[in-house]
């Protein structure tokens, strides 16, 4: 292990582990530890500088999160983002209050005065775009602190006590929507904390694998396999530590996309040498989707299903110890807080935070759950695993059920399927599919009137989402030629028998989702 260290102290924002993965970008280690970490603890770390992180919280109301007395004893380079900055001015003696106007998004702010974190990217005098998601604002700059970037909004967008090598910023640095944000917390890490970059994807690769290998020595494993980047490197590690041990299980649940089925089962057999069982379980899925609405039931029914199914074969393999799950860290953050912070649930159908209900015998194996979605493909390549998996879209694991707003039904999923077949074939035919980080249709409970062949029709309306991303943390839409997106909806129109209207979802997230549901 390197001995330079970043220690991220987690105050609950959904955005932490980005932090880290900014860093881990730099070739620097570094490891998130909750904000109620003891003195103690932080000390014993030893790291060469901190980070505190957002939050959901307000410095000024009553329990909020602080930051702890040993941080600014340690002498250290200390960076402060969004709430991290709000809550170092408020130890240091300064103000912050309810703004007037929040700022949410892509904001510019403009550089004023110099300093090395801006080296190689930010000028004194220029504006630069980065993204903004705050509704509180320092009114008060304690002493010794001076302005080094401002926005409309903001008076203090950048901040620092450069002696004591403070930095305070309002924006989110490591989001993928702020540019260059990474060069910036590459140079906190490295210019200004002088850090040394050891830290690399293949030294995590070996290190897994040596750890599943002491692990699970010659128990048997499963694995739920979907034919998707995140369960597929899973399958990879798991079978380069412990080869013919490990058994790989494929549900088709009946809302999977066109062909899929028999498209996952034929790469994975070619491509890997693991025991593979395909289960075909549609009508179970759909039977227990039969009238429910709600989303979150949704995901708790399929959940609860696919568990039973699961169950069912292990059984009949016998004598499993482990289930190897390809939970990443985007799943864990938007499912349940695990840092100590404040952070809220968005999503429920992720497994994290231990064993499904009724899984209990089994030991759990979570390889990848503090690695985001690009990570996990550059540790697909190291593992050697075709682009045809790697270069694969994001398909949640409730599958068309979220994409289908309403009840669920196998006439709304063969239509919902050759819509999005079509959107995904122009996206490729186009060579646009590898410039977007998902695209999906989605089937909206709207019918409306159309004009079909001189006859009125009275058919359901899609709606087309395509976003641009790094790690599914954030994203915007994507900018998609008109041309394009004309020629996709005449598409489906024309050859979609029950579909007669197309809108295209040019909404951020946040605030919304990637996902609708």
């Amino acid at each position: 292990m390197t001995t330079d260290k970043v220690l991220i102290l987690d105050f609950g924002s959904q955005l932490t582990q980005l932090i880290a993965k900014r860093i881990r970008g730099a070739g620097v280690y570094s490891q998130i530890m909750p904000c109620s970490s003891t003195e103690e603890e932080i000390r014993n770390f030893k790291p060469k500088a901190i980070i505190l992180s957002g939050s959901p919280s307000s410095v000024y109301e009553e329990g909020a999160p602080s930051i702890p007395d040993i941080v600014f004893s340690l002498n250290i380079p200390v960076l402060g983002i969004c709430y991290g900055q709000q809550a170092m001015c408020n130890a240091f003696g300064g103000e912050i209050r309810a703004g007037t106007k929040k700022e949410f998004g892509k904001t510019s702010i403009k550089i004023i005065k110099n300093s090395p974190i801006f080296e190689d990217i930010w000028s004194i005098g220029n504006s630069y775009d980065v993204w903004m998601s705050h509704g509180d604002c320092i009114t008060n700059l304690p002493h010794c602190f001076e302005v080094l970037a401002v926005s409309d909004n903001s008076p203090f967008a950048i901040i620092a006590d450069k002696k004591r090598k403070l930095y305070g910023v309002q924006f989110h640095p490591e989001v993928v929507h702020t540019p260059q944000g990474d060069l910036f917390i590459s140079n906190f890490v490295t210019k200004v904390a002088q850090c040394r970059p050891e830290w690399k994807m293949n030294t995590f690769m070996e290190e897994e694998i040596s750890y599943i290998q002491k692990k699970v020595g010659n128990e048997k494993v499963i694995c739920a396999i979907s034919g998707g980047v995140d369960s597929s490197v899973v399958a990879a590690l798991m079978s380069r530590a412990i080869g013919k041990n490990l058994y790989c299980i494929f549900v088709d649940n009946g809302l999977l996309r066109k062909n899929e089925a028999v498209e996952v089962e034929n790469t994975l057999s070619s491509n890997f040498d693991f025991k593979l069982i395909h289960v075909n379980a549609s009508k179970i899925f759909l039977d227990a989707l039969k009238g429910v609405v709600d989303p979150e039931e949704k995901r708790k029914i399929i959940g609860k299903v696919f568990i039973e199914t699961f169950n069912s074969e292990i059984k009949k393999i016998g004598d499993v110890k482990y289930l190897a799950q390809g939970t990443i860290y985007p799943d864990i953050i938007e499912s349940v807080s695990i840092s100590g912070g404040k952070a809220v649930t968005i999503k429920s159908h992720h497994n994290v935070g231990g064993l499904p209900e009724n899984m209990h015998g089994l030991t759990l194996i979570e390889p990848l759950k503090f690695l985001f979605k690009d990570e996990v493909r550059i540790l697909a390549k190291e593992l050697g695993i075709p682009n045809s998996i790697y270069e694969r879209h994001p398909f949640p694991g409730p599958g068309l059920a979220i994409r289908i707003i309403g009840d669920v039904n196998e006439e709304k999923c063969n239509l919902l399927r050759e819509a999005d077949f079509i959107f995904i074939e122009e996206l490729k035919n186009s060579g646009l599919y590898n410039d977007v980080w998902q695209a999906y249709a989605a089937l909206l409970p709207v019918k409306s009137v159309g004009v079909m062949g001189d006859a009125r029709t009275y058919q359901s309306t899609c709606v087309l989402r395509a976003v641009t991303s790094s790690d599914g943390m954030s994203a915007d839409y994507a900018q998609l030629p008109h041309e394009f997106l004309g020629r996709v909806a005449r598409r489906i129109v024309n050859e979609v028998n029950g579909i007669n209207r197309v809108f295209y979802d040019i909404t951020s997230k946040p605030p919304a989702t990637i996902e609708l549901e």
